[in-house]
């Protein structure tokens, strides 16, 4: 008693290929499934580094998070007291300055919302004049940043 295939003729070839041309009729995922995961892989890795801002240690609070339609400008307050803008440090004047042409390039204009984000060992005196600058040059819809306990 032989244990082979049956008498049809096809014998090894199986169903992936036809008797006529040889070709293969299935498509093979495994090349898509590694490059997705690779992709996957680098999209974890990078998200944390894309936040807006300086590096902080910020304090921890119970607030909820603030949901907005628009991304807000970001504004931060080091420990040292330096002010900075996005990723960029600036002067008291350049910072009133490129508050002011942000104010007046942006769709939203004076009137989009500003992050606040002070460092946990900034003086209270620091945040309170970074406050002050903000309402002196236009913008009133200001929130102040925290990480979640």
């Amino acid at each position: 008693m032989s244990l082979g295939q049956g008498g049809s003729g096809r014998g090894r070839r199986g169903r992936r290929f036809s008797s006529q041309a040889g070709l293969i009729s299935e498509i093979n995922m495994t090349p898509f499934i590694d490059v997705m995961l690779v992709l996957l892989i680098i999209f974890m890795v990078s998200a944390p580094l894309l936040v807006n801002g300086v590096p902080l240690d910020l304090p921890k609070t119970s607030a909820e998070a603030i949901k907005g339609e628009t991304e807000p400008l970001t504004v931060s307050v080091d420990k040292q007291g330096r002010l900075a803008i996005k990723q960029e440090y600036y002067t008291q004047e350049q910072f009133i300055a490129k508050l002011r042409a942000l104010g007046t390039t942006q769709p939203e204009g004076f009137k989009q919302r500003i992050v606040v984000m002070g460092d946990k060992q900034a003086s209270y005196d620091t945040i309170l004049e970074l406050l002050a600058l903000l309402q002196k040059t236009g913008f009133s819809n200001v929130a102040l940043a925290s990480l979640p306990k």
